[in-house]
């Protein structure tokens, strides 16, 4: 087995996990129990990945004065039901395993915040192949404590990406330069790109159709085989800058 040291990070819902109707089941949840209008299921699966609390408000039109309470009531169901609902896609786990074996250092990195995060990946038993596990804080201003340098402003994805990259490739700019990121939306392409990464789009998340396309993500690909010959397929071109020319598996 040909063994590397290229890193890789990973979105978490959508891209490693299946929320399968936990994180709607949740906003839904809340927002009748302040008496708010349910979007339809559409307007709900766009709902998955962006932060909560912009989804809430600009999706939901969930009012700032009740922001608070429909975050509140939804991590309630989501930690008492959501978790046990959702589900890893199929090949996640093997791929992770054969990555970890390969010798690459592996994060996430997901608008979720970091406890929670950390919280799905042991549930389904993969928290311990990480070296690195980074999320929003508890109020979603931006990476978990300690993750950015005292005084900086976190801004959302591209802050979170950074903090998971400098945990797997400290002080070797030349690694950091060589890693990709995997996602399943726009953000993630944006933060991948906002650190000088490609990003590796996902088929089987919660993008409409064309959005990872439009966004800029160097391949699209619909199952883990095209995945995982992708990741070493890129990893293989050192030096390389950053692509835009947008490919695919064959599957669109």
């Amino acid at each position: 087995m040909t063994h590397t040291t290229v890193p890789v990070i990973f979105d978490l819902d959508g891209t490693l996990v299946d929320p399968a109707g936990g994180i709607t089941g949740g906003i839904a949840a809340a927002l009748t129990e302040l008496g708010l209008p349910v979007p339809d299921q559409s307007r709900m699966d766009a709902m998955i990945g962006p932060k909560l609390s912009h989804s809430l408000t600009e999706i939901a039109g969930v009012p700032a004065a009740l922001l608070a309470d429909a975050i509140r009531i939804y991590r309630a169901y989501y930690l008492s039901t959501g978790i046990a609902q959702s589900r890893l896609y199929p090949g996640i786990r093997d791929l992770l395993e054969d990555l970890v074996a390969a010798g690459r250092p592996i994060a996430v990195a997901t608008q979720k915040p970091e406890g929670l995060a950390r919280t799905v990946l042991a549930h389904h038993g993969i928290a311990g192949l990480f070296h690195s596990i980074r999320g929003s804080g508890a109020d979603e201003a931006g990476p978990g404590a300690g993750s950015v340098p005292e005084g900086s402003v976190p801004e959302g994805k591209a802050e979170i990406v950074a903090a998971a990259l400098s945990d797997l490739a400290p002080g070797d700019p030349a690694a950091a330069g060589l890693a990709v990121m995997v996602g399943d939306r726009a953000q993630d392409v944006a933060g991948a790109a906002a650190n000088g990464l490609d990003c590796i789009g996902v088929g089987w998340g919660f993008a409409p159709d064309g959005e990872l396309h439009t966004a800029g993500a160097i391949e699209i690909v619909h199952n883990t085989t095209a995945l995982h010959a992708t990741i070493n397929r890129l990893s293989e071109r050192p030096g390389t800058p950053a692509l835009n020319e947008v490919h695919t598996d064959g599957n669109v």
